[in-house]
């Protein structure tokens, strides 16, 4: 998936491309269409080399206009090749009744939805609805969407799953469960969120060969991050360079008996190139975590006047990992909240943080639904329905870069679109995550790179560590198997 483009639109702009390729530079519509259909049919051949007898869905609309091309491409190359109609074809308009006319013209058969699919497909193609699927599924589109989700076959879709809803993610009623989703034009926000990802499989973009000239107008949703600008924000270093080069960064937290956030956080650091890491913690931790990492500077922090101390020394702090909210950690809070140095906000800091709202143009805040629920006043079910939202009231509340993390962690941008990682995978819903997140973002602006930018390539690197170490299988994935992922990502 990092080879997908930047941007991700909402149906409406990709359609507004897609009007532009037409009109402004004279691309016949059927010519895009032609092209998606035969986009989908390299992709099928590469992706389910072994398939040999296919059954194309198709339903209404242009969707259904690319499944006759499919099918048309397909049984010209040799595959044995069946479509089902949901509805009667000859209703059809425009380019899809071109290209349904074309598939007929050279022998094919189109079969009406009796309620059953082919038992013998060993690949099953969605072109039911598409993204013009707005409201709920329901009659044949239901029942056939059932019988796609229960055949042995593998799925395809094309552009988005039927029943997905293009901008949002959600699940209209009922939705196709594809492995993988072909998707034109532009890439579309319903892909990567609420629902989207669990029903899209792996996603693939084509662009259709549309200049760029017809984007050049559009207002992209969403933005994620793709290889070249993580290797622009994370260059090769110089042979002359030392560790005083990238920052030392303070890990604040591990209150009495919590001393694994702290610790996670500061190897994630480490492993994320800050130059020194030291950590502050409550004293009866400080040997235990020097045993077990010792390129970590362990320090006992007994109140509010050693830490004071300590900062003096750092460049940047990631404060909150395993921090409690007894009155030691309240006497910390009160010293790193008055601080200027760029900074990192997780877990008990943001609950602090909830009593006491205050913004801060230098600091990064990193909250899970429930702590963005605390921030807000509101509940983590409202924070998960309208995501985007609670983004731009928490960025109003705290200031600085907020990331909103969940399945598509979002972060703010100060121009431009927020960004949306669309890497990472369920394992990472265990204990520790965030704190390695916090010990990354932290170690990237050590390293100097601006408070937007370490906030948004440390998602990044963190969800494709993930994905890394999730490699073997999700469940009983470990927040410490991350850590010697982090190199491989880092050095781009």
């Amino acid at each position: 998936m990092q080879n997908l483009p930047a941007e991700i639109y909402s149906v409406a702009t990709v359609r507004e491309i897609d009007r532009a390729a037409i009109n402004d530079e004279g691309i016949p519509g059927y010519s895009l269409m032609t092209r998606a259909g035969a986009a989908a049919m390299r992709f099928a051949r590469e992706r389910f080399a072994d398939a040999r007898r296919w059954q194309v869905v198709c339903g209404a609309g242009n969707n259904a206009g690319d499944g006759y091309i499919v099918a048309r491409l397909a049984a010209g190359d040799g595959i044995l090749v069946s479509v089902v109609a949901l509805g009667d074809p000859a209703s059809l308009s425009g380019d899809a009744a071109a290209a349904y006319g074309d598939f007929t013209a050279e022998d094919g058969v189109v079969t009406p939805w009796s309620g059953e699919l082919d038992a013998d497909a060993d690949l099953i193609i969605d072109a039911m609805l598409g993204s013009g699927c707005t409201r709920d599924v329901s009659g044949d589109f239901a029942a056939a969407v059932t019988a796609v989700n229960g055949h042995a076959a593998k799925v395809l879709a094309l552009d988005i799953p039927t029943g997905v809803h293009g901008d949002s993610g959600d699940v209209l009623g009922c939705a196709v469960r594809a492995d993988a989703t072909v998707t034109f034009v532009g890439l579309k926000a319903g892909l990567f969120l609420g629902d989207g990802p669990e029903h899209s499989g792996e996603v693939v973009f084509d662009g259709l060969a549309i200049p760029d000239a017809c984007r050049a107008a559009s207002s992209a949703t969403f933005r994620r991050v793709d290889d070249s600008e993580l290797r622009r924000h994370l260059p090769r270093r110089a042979r002359k360079a030392h560790k005083g080069d990238f920052g030392h960064v303070l890990v604040v937290g591990g209150g009495a008996g919590m001393p694994g956030a702290v610790r996670l956080c500061g190897e994630a650091a480490l492993r994320a190139g800050a130059g020194r890491v030291s950590i502050a913690t409550d004293p009866c931790h400080a040997a235990a975590i020097v045993s077990s990492r010792p390129e970590l500077m362990c320090h006992a922090i007994n109140n509010a006047k050693d830490l004071s101390q300590l900062i003096e020394k750092t460049d940047v702090i990631a404060f909150g990992p395993g921090l409690g909210q007894a009155d030691w950690a309240r006497g910390l809070y009160a010293v790193v909240a008055a601080d200027e140095r760029p900074c990192v906000w997780d877990a008990d800091a943001l609950n602090l943080l909830a009593e006491s709202p205050a913004t801060c143009a230098n600091r990064i805040v990193t909250p899970h639904p429930g702590e963005a629920a605390g921030l807000l006043g509101s509940s983590a079910a409202s924070v998960q329905a309208d995501r985007s939202a609670a983004l731009e009231a928490l960025e109003q509340q705290c200031g600085g870069v907020v990331v909103l993390k969940g399945a598509g962690t979002l972060t703010t941008a100060a121009v431009g679109a927020p960004w949306l990682c669309t890497a990472g995978n369920p394992g990472m819903a265990a204990p520790g995550m965030g704190d390695v997140l916090s010990g990354i973002i932290a170690a990237l602006l050590a390293q100097g790179l601006p408070l937007e930018a370490a906030a948004v390539m440390g998602v990044e690197v963190h969800a494709r560590a993930g994905d890394r170490a999730a490699a073997g299988g999700e469940r009983g994935l470990l927040a410490s198997d991350l850590l010697l992922e982090l190199r491989g990502i880092v050095n781009p």
